[in-house]
């Protein structure tokens, strides 16, 4: 299956290539950089982001937050996922299957607190949003990332599965 994956005839220019592999690389970042940050700080939990939800889903997470035995394996999950998506992304090791992870991560957190109107949190917002906010964006840039491969160029997947993407000239 892996295989399949990441067996693709794409041809970038080196601009094209460039971008892509800098946006795969800032996003690595973020996920690394926000899991170490939880998994230092000995305080940290999910609950109250957790009991903020609002929406169809708030149901759901605030079961989560008020089930300590349940919490207590969301927490980690949670931490090390970031930090094995980060690390996947920015080494470009299995890029594709950590994009669709962290698609999937932020989807949760995207539910757990949408961005409608008449929701208020007490979280700090950074702006003022409707419906699309930097969780969004960063979803969809992780699909972009998800639908364009580049670490069989730039990655360790071309270490591990060989270069089956071709760059184009720029």
């Amino acid at each position: 299956m892996l295989d399949k994956l990441y067996r693709t005839n794409v041809q970038y220019t080196t601009a094209q290539l460039a971008g892509l592999v800098v946006l795969r690389v800032l996003i690595g970042w973020h996920f690394l950089y926000e899991g170490i940050a939880k998994l230092l700080n000995p305080y940290w939990t999910s609950a109250s982001y957790l009991l903020e939800s609002k929406g169809p889903f708030a149901g759901f997470f605030h079961y989560l937050a008020n089930h300590p035995s349940v919490l207590n394996v969301v927490d980690p999950v949670n931490i090390w996922a970031l930090i094995l998506i980060g690390l996947a992304l920015l080494c470009g090791c299995l890029s594709q299957l950590a994009s669709i992870g962290g698609m999937i991560l932020l989807l949760l957190y995207y539910l757990c607190t949408p961005p409608f109107i008449g929701y208020d949190y007490s979280i700090p917002m950074e702006g003022s949003y409707l419906i699309v906010n930097k969780v969004l964006i960063e979803l969809a840039a992780l699909f972009v990332l998800t639908t364009f491969p580049t670490s069989q160029l730039i990655g360790l997947d071309r270490l591990i599965f060989g270069k089956q993407v071709s760059q184009g000239e720029s």
